[in-house]
């Protein structure tokens, strides 16, 4: 594989279905090319930045590195239909400062350590109910699909105040936006299938803007419907951007963590030995399987001004890759990157990102998965691989979609 090779792994959403291949060029660009310029048909230039401490540099200085006007990597149609008839939702992810601050201020509270506390007994009763479920399985499920997707979207959309029998409504629609490369997933690869898919999300979440409008209530939906920015309401394109994105990425991320964890743990039994043996060490665990699984694939950051990231001259207007996965296997930064350790310490991850677009949801993930694995480890006895794991086909935010396992449980 040379370096061209390797860069070609970005914009090919296969290669985050077969891990092996894009750690392999990932680390290869590390040795070789870190700020690697990617050109290929179908995708307009930019560079991939592939070191810890490259991305952390970007990172760190929102003001010379905008997420507007292409906050994530997409196909040359997409960026070019992002006004007008494209993409008509303004979320978190597409704004920058002045207005990304004050819209992160509506929620922001919600998400504290503090805050995320009180859903404790919730998420506990929750994770109960689907390690309940895997034993009414009779020893036998795909985790992903049986568990795994169903247990943070019941958190995040019961955080909402969403009724329970929409829950499956969100999940469909939550996989066809994030798994629109995939020929499973996805209602199709072109840029019309993306919009029909958040025209949906726009439908469905314009009707909740209208009820919970003039309505205050005290869940997530109705705090957003009722904000203010500088003494205005909110406009409706902003609040349905804002509970697309909490209704996606606020499950979506943290089931393939808790999925790609379980695989780490089966494929690496004497890990899952030491959790037996030492239950406090879940929560080192937890930072380890989202280090390993890095959830978000990348994010884009445009320069305000022509910059030199590690020798390379970046011109103003040009757009870097930022790849997670990759800044998350450096090794410069980690001690043997490619070892799964679920007591890792200290684990410099960077999977939720950094700075002033740092994830809103990184608390109640890690107290999802920590509580998920308190309540199925000291009940499960074994489990092994019933079949062939399968990774969604993604640019953007992937994991496991499938995990056939046998098990037997208490």
């Amino acid at each position: 594989m040379d370096r061209d090779e390797a860069g070609g792994v970005f914009t090919d959403p296969s290669a985050y279905a077969h891990e092996e291949r894009f750690h392999a060029a990932c680390a290869l660009l590390r040795r070789e090319s870190p700020v690697h310029r990617v050109e290929t048909e179908g995708f307009n230039p930019f560079w991939a930045v592939t070191k810890h401490d490259d991305v952390m540099e970007i990172e760190r200085q929102p003001e010379r590195w905008l997420n507007a006007p292409r906050p994530a990597l997409v196909s040359r149609d997409v960026d070019s239909n992002r006004s007008g008839r494209g993409l008509p939702i303004r979320s978190l992810v597409q704004m920058d400062a002045p207005d990304h601050p004050v819209y992160r201020h509506i929620s922001a509270d919600w998400f504290k350590p503090r805050s995320i506390e009180r859903l404790n007994d919730r998420v506990a009763e929750l994770a109960k109910r689907f390690v309940d479920r895997m034993a009414e399985l009779g020893g036998r499920c795909d985790f992903v699909t049986d568990v795994a997707v169903h247990y943070p979207l019941y958190v995040i959309l019961s955080l909402l105040g969403l009724p329970e029998e929409h829950f499956p409504r969100m999940l469909k629609l939550t996989q066809e936006l994030f798994g629109t490369a995939d020929p499973e997933l996805g209602r199709g690869k072109d840029h019309q299938a993306l919009v029909d898919t958040l025209r949906d999300f726009f439908t469905y979440f314009e009707e909740i803007v209208e009820q919970r409008r003039g309505r205050p209530s005290e869940d997530l939906a109705g705090v957003i419907a009722n904000a203010t920015i500088e003494g205005e309401p909110i406009g409706t394109m902003e609040a349905i951007g804002y509970y697309v994105l909490i209704a996606t990425a606020g499950h979506d991320t943290t089931s393939s963590a808790i999925a790609g964890g379980l695989q780490a743990l089966i494929e690496h039994p004497d890990q899952r030995q030491r959790l037996v043996d030492d239950p406090p060490l879940v929560a080192t665990a937890v930072e380890e399987m989202i280090r390993w699984v890095s959830p978000v694939k990348q994010f884009m950051r445009t320069a305000v001004e022509d910059y030199v990231l590690r020798g390379v001259p970046i011109a103003a207007g040009e757009t870097v890759l930022l790849s997670y996965p990759s800044a998350n296997r450096d090794e410069d930064i980690f001690d043997r990157p490619d070892l799964f350790d679920v007591g890792r310490s200290p684990n410099r991850h960077i999977a939720f990102g950094f700075g002033a677009h740092y994830c809103l949801g990184t608390h109640l993930a890690r107290m999802e998965a920590r509580v998920f694995y308190n309540e199925l480890l000291p009940r499960l006895r074994t489990i092994e691989l019933a079949g062939e794991p399968a990774y969604m086909k993604t640019l953007f935010v992937g994991g496991p979609k499938h995990l056939p396992i046998s098990y037997t449980l208490d």
